[in-house]
């Protein structure tokens, strides 16, 4: 028994010819709100200062 299958006519799939470009942009879209959430956290909380003083605290310790 052998069974056919049957696609679609290209003219019908012309339709969804944009659709990974918009979900490539809304991913970003998610991205760059997660990363502002991030960012607003990290410079209120004073994150990012105690981040910087760590690695420049350990810079100048390797350079003694």
């Amino acid at each position: 028994m052998s069974m056919s299958r049957v696609l679609p006519h290209p003219s019908r799939l012309r339709g969804d010819r944009g659709q990974t470009t918009a979900e490539y942009a809304l991913v970003l879209l998610g991205a760059a709100a997660i990363a502002m959430v991030l960012l607003t956290w990290a410079t209120t909380s004073g994150a990012i200062e105690y981040l910087l003083n760590g690695v420049w605290t350990h810079v100048v310790g390797l350079a003694r």
